[in-house]
């Protein structure tokens, strides 16, 4: 042992330095103890839980702000939740309505005759029956009359007119003899139903003399001028848009021009089946009530015989017409083509549009027709070239007889009348079959 001088204990140099290196690792010892006890206390470090305590602060901060409006946004959505509903309810009826707007459109679009498809679309549906029972609905339903359309026409008609039924002749001053002549013959005939439309005041004032029925249209310059200048033709063309009225008022025509005799009540010999019945100018059964005719081409050699079908026109100057869609639809298509053509015939027209066949862009007139009886309805043809002559025919009473095939028409009209009403037998004989012009 080391002793000092001042009597104090000398220390080993040796036990120093062992001394200091233990205190160094007991500091050691402590901080890695202190960091064990931190990472079990604080696994996520102490800094970041202190950063997400403030974030998390923030959350629980407006969180509690939400819960504080969440009354006011209930009653929100509650009241966009009344709108939604409401708006969809109103949404759905225009929906509505656009499919029926569109329904309408289609139906428009089908063509002038959609009114006598939707009839037949909407009629009863049936199975078809054994063969030889099945038979086709050929009488098209009668429009509903529209008074409104001209009501004065409407109060003559309903005094003048026999089971909705009446004769209407279209007449000016031009044919004043023959009109007489007319009306007289119809007298005769205890016709009690039947008017004139007249075209001039000098026919009007002419029927209430002679106590014929008669109505004048209200003014219209077309009409009026045709009838101030017109002849027979054009007189005879205006007759199909002045119809129109009589059936869109409900009522069937009997439509005459004033070159007929009459003989017997004509509505008591009518089938009244079709939108058409007509006389025709035909002369035998084959011309008036059709024919198959072979057409001969030499030049086309094994084909050289075509076969085709023929039927003589009807007759535009008499003709009975229901009140039905196809029969105003022909009234219609005949007057605007005669306003555009201006040279066509009206009885050319007529018959065009009756039978001509839908073709191509052309849409044709699905209206049913039916031929008078050319020897009870009988053209002047007929009288003159064959009945005459025929010592059983010229027993045969005719219901009416139209010199339409014959130029000097007066003449003819009255020795008609004399042949059949007064007895002449003669009376027929001076003429000849056909005209010297």
């Amino acid at each position: 042992m080391n002793v000092r001088r001042d009597g104090a204990l000398m220390r080993n140099p040796s036990q120093g330095s062992i001394f200091c290196k233990s205190k160094v690792g007991t500091a050691i010892f402590i901080g890695v103890l202190f960091g064990f006890v931190f990472a079990f206390l604080f696994p996520a470090g102490i800094f970041k839980s202190s950063a997400l305590s403030v974030r998390d602060s923030r959350s629980v901060k407006f969180i509690t702000q939400a819960d504080s409006n969440s009354c006011d946004s209930s009653e929100r959505i509650d009241m966009l939740k009344s709108e939604f509903i409401s708006a969809s309810e109103k949404n759905a009826q225009l929906e509505k309505q656009i499919r029926e707007l569109t329904e309408k459109l289609k139906l428009a679009e089908q063509g002038k005759d959609h009114a006598q498809k939707q009839v037949l679309a909407l009629g009863k549906q049936s199975k078809a029956g054994p063969f030889g029972t099945v038979k086709a609905v050929r009488t098209n339903p009668p429009v509903i009359p529209d008074q409104s359309v001209n009501p004065r026409l409407a109060n003559i008609l309903e005094k003048v007119a026999v089971n909705r039924e009446l004769i209407v002749a279209v007449a000016n001053s031009n044919v004043k003899v023959m009109l007489e002549l007319w009306f007289t013959t119809i007298k005769k005939a205890g016709i009690p139903n039947y008017l004139v439309v007249a075209l001039d005041d000098e026919i009007v004032q002419f029927c209430k003399t002679n106590d014929v029925p008669v109505y004048k249209r209200d003014p219209d310059e077309k009409v009026d001028s045709i009838g101030r200048t017109g002849g027979n033709h054009a007189v005879s063309g205006t007759k199909f848009s002045i119809l129109r009225e009589f059936l869109q008022l409900g009522y069937g025509v009997l439509l005459s021009d004033v070159d007929i005799v009459y003989l017997q009540n004509p509505f008591n010999h009518l089938y009244r089946d079709s939108d058409v019945e007509s006389m025709t100018d035909g002369h035998d059964n084959a011309t008036a009530y059709g024919y198959n005719h072979v057409f001969e081409e030499p030049a086309m050699g094994w084909a050289r015989f075509a076969h085709t079908m023929r039927i003589w026109v009807y007759n535009s100057g008499f003709f009975y017409i229901r009140p039905t869609v196809p029969a105003i639809e022909l009234l219609d298509r005949v007057a605007k083509r005669l306003s555009q053509e201006r040279n066509s015939w009206d009885q050319a027209v007529f018959n065009e549009e009756l039978f001509f066949p839908s073709h191509s862009n052309y849409e044709g007139l699905y209206a049913s027709r039916r031929t008078m009886d050319f020897y009870l309805f009988m053209n002047s043809k007929v009288l003159f070239k064959t009945v005459r002559k025929d010592d059983n025919l010229k027993k045969l009473k005719p219901v009416i007889v139209h010199v339409n095939y014959h130029p000097d028409k007066f003449p003819r009209m009255k020795a008609v009348v004399d042949f059949y009403v007064n007895g002449k037998q003669d009376a027929l004989n001076p003429f000849p079959d056909g005209s010297d012009w």
